[in-house]
């Protein structure tokens, strides 16, 4: 009866880890998938951005003399955060993500 008990507890054990393994495994495709995503809007301009996203929901001015505009998105009560970063030019030259999926 104790053997049984400890296979059982073992075979459970097993499957809790591989479906974390399975949960880790998304959420790194999504979060490659929204980097590639993201990637598209490297050298583009501020109007183009505008045009696709829409005027951003915060622009936050860096000491660099880029600024930063903030796209915020709600999905299941989860905040989406997109940042992309302008130069003076206004021309995109980096980005972050925060929450997407």
């Amino acid at each position: 009866m104790k053997k049984l008990f400890s296979i059982i507890l073992y075979t459970l054990f097993l499957i809790s880890l591989i479906g974390c393994q399975t949960v880790s495994k998304k959420i790194e495709d999504t979060t490659t998938k929204e980097a590639k995503e993201l990637s598209k809007w490297l050298n583009k301009t501020e109007e183009d951005l505008k045009s696709f996203h829409g005027q951003p929901d915060k622009v936050e001015f860096l000491k660099t003399r880029n600024r930063n505009y903030v796209y915020i998105t709600e999905k299941y009560k989860i905040k989406c955060e997109r940042k992309f970063e302008l130069s003076p030019r206004n021309i995109v030259v980096g980005f972050s993500s925060k929450n997407c999926f």
